[in-house]
């Protein structure tokens, strides 16, 4: 009776909390990519600034490599065979019992070129239609009303009708709440199902696929064609280009955490808040003196000496601010496209290139 009911116990089952944990490192893989994105933008704007401000297009053309790769050699996301899962088509009768009994292992299925175009699909193409979607809820004002945010300047007191497109807006500003928590709602409710056995498939559209996930098995020998001994050296480096693509996808499992890691140590470290960085801030000369203001140019940008912290181009405070040579302090955002265009400072109109632009620490 015992070993019955131990085997009952479906060893290649993963645990909802297994799940869970993939789904997070995937949701994680975008804001990391954003962020070093966002930090090579700052010093290569004029290459990468179109690129960040696309970076969620961006995002999912990578993705949709590195995902199609792991679904045809591994039949499992990135994010799945880095927790030692795989995607398997679900079986009409499900013999895992008998196959634990008499003590096999899960073998890996090679999916087919339908249920890998279907995986992409929400793989990739749901969380990027689902970014988009909350940009654009933001980009209506999300949950503020437009009467909290009051009339523009210039406006007429009495409100104008609204266009067909205002009223589109205000209809989806209504209606992406509810449509969105009614998705979750659908999510989670496959969640206990999955957590109470009720149903093998922990998302609604791998019920839809017909593919469940399973914990990995042993992995399959190895191929006697890796084994080749190749008699040239000109056949060693075609099969070293041939093979570099798919090695560079496999070693993301190792380089994606680490990089991750060491972007984080690097923020860390550069921080104003770092004991790291105080201890290595020691002076070991005598201190660089700031460049000297120059005086405005009639024909320049205004700027008043009593609004400390003031960009002279927005009139907002100051964020990311940046050094000119000219001994003003601008915000990047502003002060980039002026000298882009215009190569001057706009305040004393003296000349200035892109790299002498200087960002200041706090």
């Amino acid at each position: 009776m015992e070993f019955l009911s131990d085997v009952r116990e479906d060893v290649y089952k993963p645990s909802i909390f297994e799940l869970i944990a993939q789904e997070q490192l995937r949701d994680l893989l975008q804001p990391a990519v954003k962020y070093v994105l966002g930090v090579f933008a700052q010093q290569y704007p004029r290459y990468l600034i179109r690129i960040f401000n696309k970076h969620e297009e961006f995002y999912a053309a990578i993705m949709l490599i590195v995902e199609r790769h792991y679904l045809k050699k591994h039949g499992a996301s990135f994010a799945e065979n880095f927790y030692g899962l795989q995607r398997r088509r679900a079986p009409l009768i499900e013999t895992e019992r008998a196959n634990i009994a008499v003590g096999r292992a899960a073998e890996p299925v090679k999916l087919r070129s339908r249920d890998i175009n279907r995986s992409l699909l929400f793989l990739v193409g749901l969380p990027y239609i689902r970014a988009k979607a909350l940009d654009y809820y933001e980009s209506l004002g999300g949950n503020i009303p437009p009467e909290a945010l009051g009339p523009s300047e210039g406006s007429s007191p009495r409100p104008l009708p609204a266009t067909r497109r205002q009223r589109i807006d205000e209809l989806y500003r209504k209606m992406y709440p509810l449509i969105n928590v009614s998705f979750e709602l659908w999510v989670a409710s496959y969640n206990i199902a999955y957590l109470f056995d009720k149903t093998p498939f922990y998302r609604p559209w791998l019920r839809w696929m017909g593919l469940d996930l399973r914990r990995a098995g042993p992995p399959p020998p190895p191929n006697e064609t890796m084994r080749k001994v190749y008699a040239s050296t000109w056949e060693r480096i075609k099969a070293m280009l041939k093979s570099s693509p798919r090695f560079l996808l496999e070693s993301l499992k190792i380089l994606l955490p680490l990089s991750i890691f060491f972007v984080r140590f690097l923020e860390w470290w550069y921080s104003p808040s770092s004991p790291a960085r105080a201890l290595s801030a020691a002076p070991s000369g005598p201190a660089v003196p700031p460049p000297q203001l120059l005086l405005p140019h009639p024909d320049g940008l205004p700027v008043d000496p009593t609004k400390f912290g003031q960009c002279p181009i927005c009139h907002q405070q100051i964020t990311n601010a940046t050094l000119l040579p000219s001994g003003y302090v601008f915000c990047f955002r502003c002060i980039h496209p002026v000298v882009e265009s215009s190569g001057s400072c706009p305040v004393t109109l003296q000349p200035v290139s892109i790299w002498q632009l200087r960002k200041v620490m706090a």
